[in-house]
């Protein structure tokens, strides 16, 4: 195919997915943010996106491949497939590809190192991504239900949180332990662990994640629809605002990003106090500059009887842990003043002007712990909300302090970012201890 012939295509901005045919064999399938871009892209090696006619050569034989380059060369015609998001598209593709099986898709990387989305087959299922070599070794448990192959591992996982904080599901945890499990805590598992959701319950969220990974996003809308208004029917109005929740953030996912974002609003820190100055961050924002990284950074003091003393920050940048960006601090006054520890952790990590500064700042304890943190941004100096996260018995969580319109958009983001910190603090405390 002619880099003429593809810019002579009325090709879409939107997501979607897009086929390289040779009369009417398909092939290869691929997926894109853009369709119109990522086309092109096949014909061009000029960075600023003006598309000059160039031959196959380096440009694409460097980033995709002989194979690639060859089926280009073979392909006569194109069509292409949009989407609602970019979300879609990923899900199409992979369905798509299961369907077809085009030859290049095939030849550039083999079944083994697809990766798959599995449902086991257990009393209340486990959904999990796995590679097809594990499935074809038979190093995964008993699988009822397989979705994909998938093409883009990295997106996949990002791709299956999103969907997991619309449908919450197990993974990991032992089904009615009694002991409720991490994610129930922040509310990306429904409780199997706990005990507080039924087998049945639990099957129908295994059912809708089915449909969505079938592609089937119009009959699950119509089946959450049915579902509300049955709930409401029967003034179960609690479930019934769930099922709402679901059904608005699976008719909002073309608004929200895939790479590196929440699927949940974005409410800027100082603008924080007004819930009605909030705005939804668009499908692959984080691709763009105009989006800035929105940063957590969590803090936590460890100690044996005022010994040792260490301090851990630990960073979330748009819902994802950053490990480059953890930071550790040997204390040096070594007292065993949680709060003293805690101020002069804050005070020598704001010295770092280079480092970006958090839109939200996380302390573990209470109110007092607040006061030191706020006292180190100083006052009027900074926009940054601080929160702090009260913990009861066993140290778990038992509150969370601060501004409570942050606190209810990122409940999830505080407590895992939190639960890190201290994961992170214990862990250099012991590595110090052994040193010293």
């Amino acid at each position: 195919m002619k880099s003429q012939q593809a810019k002579k295509l009325h090709i879409s901005d939107s997501p979607g997915v897009y086929f390289f045919k040779k009369g009417k064999e398909i092939l290869y399938i691929g997926k894109a943010t853009s369709l119109k871009d990522r086309v092109l892209s096949y014909f061009s090696n000029d960075p600023e996106g003006k598309y000059q006619n160039t031959s196959y050569g380096a440009s694409l034989l460097a980033n995709r491949g002989p194979l690639i380059v060859k089926m280009t060369q073979e392909a006569d015609n194109l069509k292409f497939q949009e989407t609602n998001s970019v979300l879609e598209a990923l899900i199409l593709e992979a369905n798509l590809i299961k369907k077809y099986q085009p030859k290049y898709n095939v030849k550039e990387k083999d079944d083994r190192s697809f990766n798959f989305v599995i449902i086991t087959s257990e009393d209340f299922p486990r959904v999990l991504i796995v590679r097809g070599r594990e499935i074809e070794k038979g190093l995964v448990y008993k699988i009822k239900e397989k979705f994909g192959p998938f093409t883009d591992g990295t997106s996949l996982r990002l791709a299956l949180k999103i969907i997991r904080k619309i449908f919450p599901f197990r993974d990991k945890c032992e089904p009615l332990s009694g002991k409720p499990c991490f994610n129930k805590q922040i509310g990306l598992c429904p409780g199997v662990c706990a005990g507080t959701i039924s087998k049945k319950d639990y099957s129908k969220t295994i059912k809708k994640i089915k449909l969505f990974l079938s592609g089937k996003t119009a009959s699950l809308e119509k089946s959450l629809e049915k579902e509300m208004k049955t709930f409401a029917k029967k003034q179960e109005f609690e479930k019934a605002g769930e099922i709402r929740e679901q059904l608005f953030a699976l008719k909002h996912i073309a608004d929200v990003a895939l790479v590196r974002y929440s699927n949940f609003p974005i409410c800027h820190p100082g603008e924080g106090r007004d819930p009605e100055n909030q705005r939804w961050i668009p499908a692959f924002a984080g691709m763009t500059e105009e989006i800035k990284t929105f940063r957590i950074e969590a803090y936590d003091v460890a100690h044996l009887s005022g010994t040792n003393v260490v301090g851990a920050m630990t960073v979330f940048q748009n819902g994802e842990m950053e490990k480059s960006e953890y930071r550790k601090f040997k204390i040096k006054n070594q007292t065993n003043d949680d709060l003293k520890s805690l101020q002069e952790m804050l005070e020598r990590r704001l010295n770092h002007k280079e480092w970006q500064f958090p839109n939200i700042i996380v302390v573990d304890g209470g109110q007092n712990q607040i006061n030191i943190a706020r006292k180190a941004l100083g006052h009027g100096m900074s926009k940054s909300e601080v929160v702090s996260v009260l913990k009861g018995k066993g140290h778990k969580p038992k509150a969370i302090l601060g501004n409570e319109i942050i606190i209810k958009k990122y409940k999830k983001e505080i407590l895992l970012a939190n639960s890190e910190a201290h994961r992170f603090a214990i862990k250099y405390h012991r590595q110090k201890r052994g040193k010293w």
